[in-house]
């Protein structure tokens, strides 16, 4: 199930209407890191595919994308109580781009073109090396977190730089040719220039303090890199995830957290340990006993969870006889607009929206599918054009049909 939002998640949201990033259902994860710390093996856990996943630098070149289900109990609940012919879960689209070096964004190891795969995604998977293994190559030869951290956030920097000064030159070049007939907006002048000194201390533009009218003008204009949400996912070996401790832990805990970061966006995993688990799938019993033995649980459904969450994304479910499914909206979706995900006429002819939250279903519903206990219980609602969606909302829709023959 979705990790539940604390109040300051709520508070968060509720003052940032403005969010930095494209507002679309299909947003994107991306697998970044340096070259051999787990991208390429991760990918393939997550998404089953079969991606490369050598033991030498660069690997992967062109970008390889999937999608994983979202894993939610309360899916697999409704599914299991009407048993329809047609379901569909929520996804979370996830692309493995290549390892980046230092100096990629001068354009080391094809760097420019691995960075403009990251400007690609919508948040960002930061895959850590917190291992000691002879047998699996270093780009640097040695282990150390920290300075491999350091690394990766300077090169996304010194990449915005470059976005920032060529979309500084490509407006100067639009008032040049206006002759005067249009002005750079001091909104613009004001904003770049923080930007530029943040991104020269190697600070990413997430971590600053911004306005409404800043973010809504980075968005549309700048769209830089280091305004992407992310999660920092640190690589164990099977030992250490087993034991829950790692001598690198407390670094990489403090260096994010230095750096604008929170407790929550740092997941412990071990590839070594979800291979092996991956493994025994066909092997039940042996599958169960390697569980109870090792003590400890596969990370991967929190990681497809805490990356769809990151990325401000949310469900409601339609369920009934033929189908019961998971609609993509962004938090903060107006009902109407969340009608459109299904079809834009819905939206269009948008009448009201009957509602149930899934706790009170599920605790009011008797083990059966009729809405008679919610409706007695006072938990079915009508709600109108400016109902906010909750995740886990159980929705039917009521729309004009006229709206479909204009």
């Amino acid at each position: 199930m979705p990790p539940k939002k604390s109040s300051k998640d709520t508070a968060d949201v509720a003052d940032n209407v403005v969010a930095f990033g494209r507002v679309r259902k299909n947003l994107k994860m991306g697998c970044v890191g340096l070259p051999n710390v787990g991208k390429s093996s991760l990918f393939n856990l997550l998404t089953q595919q079969s991606a490369a996943a050598e033991n030498y630098p660069f690997c992967t070149i062109e970008p390889n994308e999937a999608r994983c289900p979202v894993p939610d109990a309360r899916y697999t609940f409704l599914c299991d109580l009407w048993k329809p012919p047609s379901t569909y879960p929520a996804y979370l689209q996830v692309t493995d781009i290549a390892g980046l070096i230092k100096g990629a964004s001068d354009g080391a190891g094809l760097g420019n073109a691995f960075l403009s795969h990251i400007q690609a995604v919508d948040g960002m998977f930061h895959i850590v090396r917190a291992f000691d293994n002879d047998e699996v190559l270093h780009v640097d030869d040695s282990i150390d977190p920290v300075r491999d951290l350091n690394t990766i956030q300077s090169e996304l920097c010194k990449k915005d730089l470059d976005i920032l000064q060529k979309t500084i030159v490509a407006e100067e070049l639009i008032v040049k040719k206006a002759g005067g007939k249009y002005k750079m907006l001091p909104l613009f002048t004001e904003t770049t220039t923080k930007i530029k000194a943040m991104l020269e201390q190697d600070q990413p533009v997430r971590d600053g303090s911004w306005t409404p009218a800043e973010i809504a003008l980075i968005n549309e204009k700048i769209q830089l890199i280091t305004t992407k949400p992310t999660i920092y996912l640190v690589n164990l070996t099977m030992k250490d995830y087993l034991r829950q401790k790692s001598k690198y832990l407390p670094l990489i805990a403090k260096w994010v957290t230095e750096h604008g970061g929170t407790p929550r966006d740092i997941v412990p995993f071990s590839i070594e340990y979800e291979e092996k688990l991956d493994s025994l799938k066909d092997d039940p019993a042996a599958r169960d006993e390697f569980l109870k033995e090792s003590k400890v649980k596969s990370k991967l459904d929190k990681i497809v969870t805490e990356g769809f969450t990151k990325l401000g994304l949310q469900y409601y479910f339609t369920a009934g006889e033929k189908e019961v499914r998971c609609w993509t909206i962004q938090r903060n979706c107006l009902a109407p607009q969340a009608a459109g995900v299904i079809h834009g006429d819905f939206e269009k002819g948008f009448i009201k929206a009957e509602v149930v939250a899934y706790q009170d279903f599920h605790d009011l519903c008797e083990g059966g599918k009729s809405m008679g206990p919610i409706k007695a219980a006072g938990k079915y609602r009508q709600e109108g054009k400016t109902y906010v969606v909750q995740d886990g909302d159980i929705i039917h829709f009521q729309f004009s049909k006229s709206a479909e023959r204009r």
